[in-house]
């Protein structure tokens, strides 16, 4: 016979049956706690609302008798004290709750007290907020009982008054007072068996306890019962909290053995699933993990390279192996010195792989030459931080290798382009300046021809050699001004590779300002300097900065073209700060639009019509290869101020 098949549904309905059951169960002894649970609760509730309308109309009744029992004081006889004392102490002595007695006269003034005015506890120690006499006239204007707020007395205590008119013959013949002490009525009305059972206490509206029935805390605060006290009322509220009650435990101990156990299977079975869920998980994950890494590390385009701590390659990418031309399982077991070594910088490379291995290598990074296995070199930047493992041990070495190559090639070019713009943007400089500098060399060559000419009429007269040779120092002089001049135009304009060397700030604005003083002059522009005595010296390179601080000083020229002459001022000024030297460059022109500041600096952003665009980029890159800071603002006379920083021995 073949065994039976059945159906799918058959088969999810079989699964689902004992687990339903189970839960049935467990949600059926849960139901039975419960229900029982709760109908315990609800049945202490009742006992206690029960319990609390008793013990209200138990102190009603007392307020009440005590009411009557200050009615009864005899008007005619009150003046006489024993009568007053013998009333009095039968109200103090039978737990009333009554600690002080007092009779006030129809003028409210007080005739009688028990206790006298002098024991230790007196109503005038208290804080009441309403004075007696005003109570006492107001309960004589009513005609019946008038309760005082509660207010706080000596040795930590509460108390409120009660006022009670007393008539003779119809008439007002005074006021019997009974103070009351909040702790002592509610040790004489509770009795000991709801003392048990409960926490009695007076609170007011802020729930302050103004006294309670025992200093201990109940257990269940969260089943509290609150009523209105009233009498005397003025916002008092009796308040009871029950205690925790022992409760039988056979009736539950069988359910709670059979909860628990059906919590421990439960638990068990569920700890299993979730065990397994967990494993499943972790090994699906860790999969995806593997898969992801490896994925990752196939698709990045920096060579990664694990070496032991002995320098035995452990693993490389795919990357690094194009990068070097040798496979991983050619490079994988490896040790030194590696096949990618050049051997022309072997010597440095071994340096540098002892230095990784110490643990010394530079945190930036290093770079060095590889080879490639067709025999090319290519320049590389490694980076190495130290494999860690599950167990906190370093067990070799991680590099991240990057060909740097086209990036330095890249850089050269580039290097090498910003020259040439210098270069040109000088010669243009300087082609702007021809005819101010054709000028300026004409006046020493036009001088010299004057001295000559005065040297061959003073020998064809027969001069003295004194004479002539006055006249033959003049000559020389003006040769070497104009010797001057074409110097420092061909070093301006020649190109150099940039250099560190001492220079002079004074010095060089010297120079700039007689380069350009022609042309400034020609333009009815002053040129005011001024420079601090003894600056720093700077290290840099004299030519280039030159050329940045000319081309502040051809712009701020420029910019006063519209300036009146006479307002026509540049100021160049040089001081010392915070170990920086300061150069400032003020012009009174037009300004810098709003427009303008965001692409000043800019390449090839320019508001001339036939500039370049390149003259302030030119600027700020050689300032800043000076480590410098350029920048600018509003001149406050009108115009732009200009400021170049230069900290002290840096190249």
């Amino acid at each position: 016979m073949k065994n039976a098949v059945l159906p799918a549904p058959t088969l999810r309905i079989l699964w689902w049956l004992p687990r339903l059951a189970f839960l049935l169960f467990v949600a059926g002894v849960g139901a039975l706690l419960w229900f029982s649970d709760k109908s315990e609760r609800e049945e202490q509730r009742a006992t206690l609302i029960s319990d609390m309308l008793w013990l209200e109309q138990n102190m009603r009744f007392l307020l009440s008798h005590n009411e009557e029992l200050l009615g009864r004081f005899d008007p005619q006889r009150i003046d006489l004290p024993d009568v007053f004392d013998a009333h009095a102490r039968a109200l103090l002595a039978n737990n009333t709750g009554i600690r002080q007695v007092i009779w006030l006269d129809r003028s409210h003034k007080s005739r009688h007290a028990m206790p006298a005015p002098t024991d230790s506890v007196m109503v005038g120690e208290g804080q009441s907020p309403v004075p007696m006499p005003s109570l006492s006239q107001l309960a004589q204007s009513l005609g019946h009982a008038v309760y005082s707020p509660a207010y706080p007395i000596a040795q930590d205590d509460w108390q409120f008054e009660v006022h009670l008119p007393v008539f003779r013959a119809g008439q007002i013949a005074g006021t019997a007072v009974g103070i009351y002490s909040i702790r002592r009525l509610l040790d004489d009305t509770v009795p000991w068996w709801l003392a048990e059972r409960y926490r009695i206490a007076i609170i007011d509206q802020s729930q302050k306890e103004l006294g309670v029935r025992s200093k201990v805390d109940p257990i269940d605060p969260g089943n509290e019962y609150q009523m209105q006290f009233d009498p005397p009322g003025q916002g008092l509220i009796l308040r009871a909290l029950p205690y925790s009650t022992p409760t039988p435990l056979a009736g539950r101990l069988i359910s709670a053995a059979l909860v628990l156990l059906a919590i421990l299977f439960a638990s068990s079975q569920w700890a299993l699933r979730r065990h397994v869920q967990r494993r499943l998980a972790a090994e699906s994950a860790l999969q995806n993990e593997v898969a992801f890494r490896k994925a990752m590390e196939d698709s990045v385009q920096t060579g990664l390279r694990a070496r032991t701590r002995e320098g035995e390659i452990t693993y490389v990418n795919p990357a690094f192996c194009r990068m070097v031309g040798w496979s991983a399982e050619e490079l994988i077991g490896h040790l030194p010195p590696m096949p990618y070594w050049a051997e022309e910088f072997l010597d440095e490379t071994r340096h540098m792989h002892a230095m990784v291995l110490a643990g010394e290598a530079p945190a930036e990074g290093f770079e060095i030459k590889f080879k490639r296995r067709n025999g090319e070199l290519f320049d590389a930047l490694i980076h190495e931080a130290p494999l860690i493992d599950s167990d906190g041990q370093h067990t070799g070495w991680m590099g991240s290798v990057i060909d740097i190559t086209e990036r330095k090639r890249t850089a050269e070019v580039g290097r090498q382009q910003e020259e040439r713009l210098q270069a040109s943007a000088r010669l243009i400089t300087m082609g702007e300046m021809a005819s101010s500098l054709a000028h300026e060399l004409n006046q020493p060559l036009s001088a010299i021809s004057s001295y000559a000419t005065g040297c061959r009429n003073l020998i064809a007269t027969g001069q003295s050699s004194v004479e002539i040779d006055a006249a033959l120092a003049k000559c020389q002089e003006q040769a070497h001004r104009a010797g001057r001049i074409i110097r420092r135009i061909y070093e301006f304009v020649r190109r150099h590779e940039p250099k560190s060397e001492a220079c002079h700030i004074d010095a060089l604005l010297a120079d700039l300002i007689t380069l350009i003083e022609a042309d400034a002059s020609r333009q009815q522009v002053r040129i005011i300097r001024t420079v601090a005595p003894a600056l720093p010296v700077i290290q840099g390179d004299g030519i280039l900065l030159g050329q940045a601080i000319l081309n502040l000083i051809k712009n701020g020229i420029e910019s006063m073209r519209q300036t009146e002459e006479g307002q026509r001022i540049l100021s160049v000024a040089a001081h010392q700060s915070n170990q920086q030297v300061v150069i400032t460059i003020a012009d009174r022109g037009c300004g810098i639009s709003s427009e303008a500041v965001a692409q000043l600096f800019e390449p090839f952003y320019t508001t001339k019509s036939e500039g370049l665009g390149v003259g302030l980029n030119i600027c700020r890159s050689v300032v800043e290869a000076h480590h410098g800071r350029l920048w600018f603002e509003a001149n406050p006379e009108g115009g732009t101020r200009f400021f170049i920083a230069l900290p002290f021995g840096k190249t």
